[in-house]
């Protein structure tokens, strides 16, 4: 198990580019299994949760050519249905939560689909009922097998449908639209996740040949076409590793400038930062965080406590929260954390706790941060990496931190971030990997 050490109490100075974006990465590489043709995809993150995707599409049969460090070209003539049923095949998806996008093109193309219940963060109950209802409505049968957790679904003549989503559930909605694309008639999806990655799932498939209306907005509707051909796809910047980067200066009073963040996708998120008393600019397609030794929580109107909370998209993306939750330790005034959509994602806190923040666990959803600005510093501490995102977050409150400070486990944050300690490092950062 690899660790970080971290010294804490230097400054970040320069540029610095985000990865390929992490999600639509996952999508986007399960998609390329709805056609036999060749597909080229740039941008793609040197990151573990990927590159293991990758890997389980190369074992399944799917020919994968490395153009370069993240550019790859898929092309999957055929898929090796006997090694989908071996326990190697049952081992690797299952660590991997991606691998449940799988279902959708599998299904659409060969008309079936194996997949173990995958595994990922542990942040909580993370239900698949939406992904599966979606198929079923569309003329899949689904079993479960409880005892060895297997999920599968056959279907030769899946046909449109109208459905509406219990959830708007991002790699559900992700799952069905593979699935529909190739299904005979007009499937209408309401209540559809709109967020930018779907949206360039959306546009990819359309490249590729397929009929998608209303992209960007939660209700598609999608006329089966007979078959898809090749394409060439870019990814989107990571928003995740964008806020995490304004997170970081923001913690160590650092003056930086994030490189190519395609401002119009990132939503809320430099706003809710501007909440939270984070100066940042954005000058062309690059945002520009400039040193600030103080930073104060907005509170609203009525001088109310402030309330920042996830929700679907054009909301607040989740997986920030922890980045916000560190921040506001260091602004001066309090904030309320409401983290709606895993009741196990704040459990964290415990650690920025015994670091000194002042936080109160109101329950498995909420926290209360009371900060007291420049007059408090985080202590360093040693401790271990639960997920990707409350790993970065410790990785930011270590960076902050007086004396040096030991993360554990941090093959979470790999999972989700490429070669970050060699990136920090560059900008000034004292993070050795052991």
């Amino acid at each position: 198990m690899a660790s970080f050490v971290i010294e804490g109490g230097h400054r970040l100075h320069g540029e610095i580019t985000p990865q390929g974006a992490k999600n639509e990465a996952l999508q986007v590489i399960c998609a390329t299994l709805l056609t036999s043709e060749a597909v080229q995809i740039d941008n793609i993150p040197d990151i573990a949760d990927v590159n293991n995707l990758i890997s389980l599409l190369s074992n399944i049969g799917v020919k994968v050519v490395k153009n370069s460090a993240n550019s790859y070209t898929f092309k999957a003539e055929s898929i090796d249905f006997d090694y989908m049923h071996s326990a190697e095949y049952y081992s690797k998806s299952s660590s991997l939560r991606g691998s449940v996008m799988l279902v959708g093109p599998t299904l659409a193309r060969f008309g079936e689909a194996l997949i173990p219940k995958p595994g990922g963060d542990k942040i909580g109950r993370r239900r698949l009922d939406t992904h599966f209802d979606g198929l079923i409505k569309l003329g899949a049968d689904f079993s479960y097998d409880a005892a060895n957790q297997l999920f599968n679904v056959s279907g030769k003549n899946l046909k449109g449908c109208y459905m509406l989503l219990d959830e708007a559930s991002v790699t559900g909605t992700a799952n069905i639209i593979m699935a529909a694309v190739l299904a005979e008639g007009t499937t209408t999806i309401y209540n559809a996740a709109c967020e930018p990655y779907i949206q360039q799932l959306c546009k990819m498939l359309t490249t590729m040949g397929a009929d998608i209306q209303g992209i960007g907005s939660n209700l598609l509707t999608i006329n089966g076409v007979k078959s898809l051909s090749g394409c060439h796809h870019t990814i989107l910047p990571d928003m995740i590793e964008v806020g995490s980067f304004i997170g970081m200066a923001a913690m160590t009073a650092s003056e930086i400038t994030i490189k190519n963040v395609s401002i119009k996708n990132l939503g809320l998120i430099p706003d809710v930062f501007r909440k939270l008393g984070v100066r940042l600019e954005v000058k062309g397609d690059d945002i520009f965080i400039p040193a600030q030794e103080k930073i104060k929580i907005e509170s609203y109107i009525d001088g109310s406590i402030m309330t920042i909370a996830d929700a679907p998209w054009p909301g607040l993306t989740p997986d920030l929260l922890s980045v916000m939750l560190v921040v506001a330790t260091k602004a001066k005034g309090s904030v309320l954390i409401h983290q709606k959509m895993f009741e196990s994602r704040l459990f964290f806190v415990d650690k920025l706790i015994d670091m000194g923040a002042k936080i109160i666990l109101c329950d498995p959803h909420r926290a209360t941060i009371i900060g007291l600005g420049d007059d408090f510093h985080l202590r360093a501490s040693t401790m271990s990496s639960p997920d990707i995102r409350a790993g970065i977050a410790l990785l930011i409150a270590a960076m902050s931190a007086e004396g040096t400070s030991t993360i554990h486990n941090i093959d979470q944050i790999d999972r989700g971030y490429e070669r970050i300690d060699e990136r920090l490092n560059a900008l000034g950062a004292k993070i050795t990997r052991l």
